[in-house]
């Protein structure tokens, strides 16, 4: 990993740990999605909202290690906004790149993605990362069956 690539993960994932993004218990909703990694104790809920247009917000709870909570705060800020259709595809999109199937290149990129390109050299932290984008997605492709 170069030294630039260091520093970008080490920046993101503090920043994302240190003052995650809409951090903050349920607002009122009535969908919450539970996340938990009984392996390690990490453990977050997601509390989602809708608009009128059906786009979607998350704030989410918990606590778990400096890269599951960072990934948990960039869930919830990169769905901000989009409609369940596109928050699926930017999940699978995220799984994928942590998984190393999903080359840094390609377009369906979303720019903070790149703070977990260490994990394909440390693939034992795939779990830290991927928790809450797995238990999302699957949230998901429950309100939409045919995806």
């Amino acid at each position: 990993m170069t030294d630039n690539l260091k520093k970008l993960y080490t920046e993101i994932i503090k920043r994302h740990n240190h003052a995650p993004f809409h951090f903050e218990k349920g607002m009122g909703e009535k969908e919450t999605v539970k996340a938990y990694n009984p392996v390690c104790g990490d453990r977050f809920e997601f509390f989602v909202q809708r608009d009128a247009n059906d786009f979607l917000t998350f704030h989410f709870h918990g606590f778990g290690c400096a890269i599951s909570k960072a990934s948990s705060s960039i869930l919830a800020q990169t769905l901000e906004g989009k409609s369940p259709d596109e928050a699926l595809i930017i999940c699978n999109n995220f799984l994928r790149y942590v998984k190393n199937e999903l080359k840094a290149d390609e377009s369906v990129m979303e720019p903070e993605f790149l703070a977990f390109s260490a994990l394909h050299e440390f693939p034992e932290r795939y779990d830290c990362a991927a928790l809450s984008w797995i238990e999302v997605r699957d949230y998901l492709k429950g309100q939409n069956p045919n995806k």
